[in-house]
């Protein structure tokens, strides 16, 4: 089992950037225009940013345009952006010179022939794709009882495209996920502050911790 690459997504606060790129992550995103929780201003972006070293900044967008992403790219620079689930292949496809990562988001109900047709639409133009099982609340027991759905279905996808994998990991179960689909990396999210520059990783230093085991 290949080790798969880590995206820190949603990254608010110094401390979730500082952990994350002392945990040698590849790629630190930064939401815009998301959620009062989750998002981040042009400005905080920068000011964290110009902390930490050796990650990748990648930039997040659930609604905005080709204009408005480029517009934060210019003052940015990131190294990818992460475009929305109902973000069109035509704006996608002008965020040239860009690396993308397109969300999709996996919902009780998706169908197998709708989830490759969007895979297929985007495959031009998208790096990666960020498959999401946390928005619908699907965790590893309910995604394995989907009826449709079947495991191997999601096995060719991510034998076929570069998927990272968004999903509640619970420190037990990774392995077995990471086994099972063998996605190219895994998005992680690190939580509220309880105050300014202090909060617990203990979750995510066990999962992190168990990545580092595979050899």
């Amino acid at each position: 089992m290949v080790k798969p690459k880590i995206k820190a997504s949603a990254v608010n606060s110094l401390t979730d950037a500082r952990y994350f790129a002392a945990r040698g992550v590849e790629w630190l995103g930064f939401r815009f225009g998301g959620s009062p929780t989750s998002s981040i201003s042009p400005m905080e972006a920068k000011a964290i940013s110009e902390w930490v070293d050796g990650v990748k900044i990648v930039g997040e967008f659930d609604f905005s345009d080709a204009k408005e992403i480029m517009e934060v790219n210019d003052f940015l620079h990131f190294d990818a952006v992460q475009v929305g689930m109902f973000t069109p292949v035509a704006e996608v496809e002008k965020l040239s010179g860009l690396t993308i990562f397109k969300e999709v988001i996996l919902e009780p109900k998706s169908k197998e022939a709708e989830m490759l047709a969007h895979f297929e639409a985007f495959e031009h133009c998208a790096t990666y794709f960020l498959l999401d099982f946390t928005k619908a609340g699907i965790n590893w027991a309910s995604l394995q009882a989907l009826e449709s759905l079947s495991m191997n279905f999601l096995k060719s996808l991510f034998a076929k495209y570069k998927v990272i994998l968004a999903f509640d990991f619970q420190p037990e179960n990774t392995r077995e996920v990471l086994e099972s689909l063998q996605p190219e990396g895994l998005s992680l999210t690190g939580g509220e502050e309880e105050k300014v520059g202090l909060k617990s990783f203990e979750e995510l230093d066990e999962i992190l911790d168990r990545l580092e085991a595979i050899e």
